[in-house]
């Protein structure tokens, strides 16, 4: 599997010159992309990954490449549990990489909650411009599908969003508000005659944000009745367990509800689907996933070990395992 390209983001959000840490001025982003990424033409599948709290940029990449290469292996040791990925399943990553340290107490906590929206607040953060760009960029550059709606079919690749954490919430922060710029994204309604951006599916791992996030701070993700066209036009999948303390101790103090990544998502426009995570050999039914939102509950699995139990974020970080790789890789087949 090639290397990951590499996104760092400063504080405000700001892409950054590798090695030298000084910010791209917003009108040289789409030229800086274009000098740094390149998508393979062997690639079948794009994933963009933005990792969450306390998060290293090394851990972010290693993390990313690691569902990756737990995917490709899971398709190699048996390949008919996914057969929409029968013609090849090629997965190239781009992670996105941002300063989410803190101290693991409540003020940390706060900190980090009030970057991820600082870096995509109107008139501060320049987040939805860097990842607006960086996805108008994939899709510009992707081989144009001869299929309509979503952007597969022969020929063409799938675009997935992988989150975690804090990323997660950042993540659908940067994309509705880059969704309300049209120079910026190429997004449009099914009536209009432009190519529509789409993204293939969007699979956050235990969100640290509130269980009415999709009803109060993101709600133009999904179409409604006097929405047709949204960013998000695949499924979007949020996991969730009892046993992660950080987005349900820490959440539950900080904005006094417990958080998705602890409780799942409740309140939306479109109502939540509640499924259970699968072992890494029971294949996910279409029926399970194929919904605007999907809470999937890893509590069986999600528990951390005697460590996470010491550990002020609990089974926080408890995802990295092959019943994720599955269900990352159950998505990229029934995107087919």
């Amino acid at each position: 599997m090639a290397e990951p390209a590499e996104i760092d983001l400063d504080e405000n959000g700001r892409l950054t010159v590798p090695g030298s840490g000084a910010a791209v001025p917003v009108d040289r982003v789409a030229e800086h992309l274009s000098r740094r990424l390149s998508i393979p033409e062997w690639a079948t599948d794009i994933h963009v990954y933005v990792h969450g709290w306390q998060t290293s940029p090394r851990t972010a990449t290693r993390t990313a490449m690691r569902l990756l290469q737990q995917a490709l292996e899971l398709r190699e040791a048996n390949p008919s549990r996914y057969p929409g990925l029968e013609k090849g399943y090629r997965p190239w990553c781009v992670v996105v990489r941002w300063p989410s340290s803190s101290l693991p107490t409540l003020r940390g906590y706060r900190r980090i909650r009030d970057r991820a929206h600082a870096m995509s607040a109107e008139g501060a953060g320049h987040a939805p411009y860097v990842l607006g760009h960086l996805l108008g960029y994939l899709d510009s550059e992707r081989i144009d599908p001869t299929a309509p709606a979503v952007l597969a079919g022969r020929g063409g690749q799938y675009l997935h969003l992988v989150g975690h954490s804090f990323g997660g919430r950042f993540l659908c922060e940067a994309v509705q508000r880059a969704a309300e710029r049209p120079p910026v994204l190429g997004w449009s309604t099914p009536d209009d005659p432009r190519q529509p951006f789409t993204v293939d599916s969007a699979l956050i791992f235990q969100m640290a944000a509130p269980r009415d996030a999709f009803d109060r701070l993101f709600p133009t993700l999904f179409p409604s009745s006097d929405r047709l066209g949204a960013p998000l036009r695949g499924p979007l999948v949020l996991t969730h367990s009892r046993w992660d303390r950080a987005t349900g101790f820490w959440h539950l103090r900080a904005e006094r509800t417990p958080g998705i990544g602890h409780s799942g998502a409740a309140a939306a426009s479109v109502p939540p689907f509640p499924t259970q995570l699968l072992t890494a050999d029971t294949a996910y039914p279409r029926h399970t996933l194929d919904h605007r939102i999907v809470n999937v509950d890893a509590g069986w699995l999600y528990r951390g070990g005697r460590r996470a139990r010491l550990s002020p974020a609990g089974a926080h970080s408890d995802f990295q395992r092959p019943e994720s790789a599955h269900l990352l890789l159950s998505l990229a087949h029934h995107s087919r």
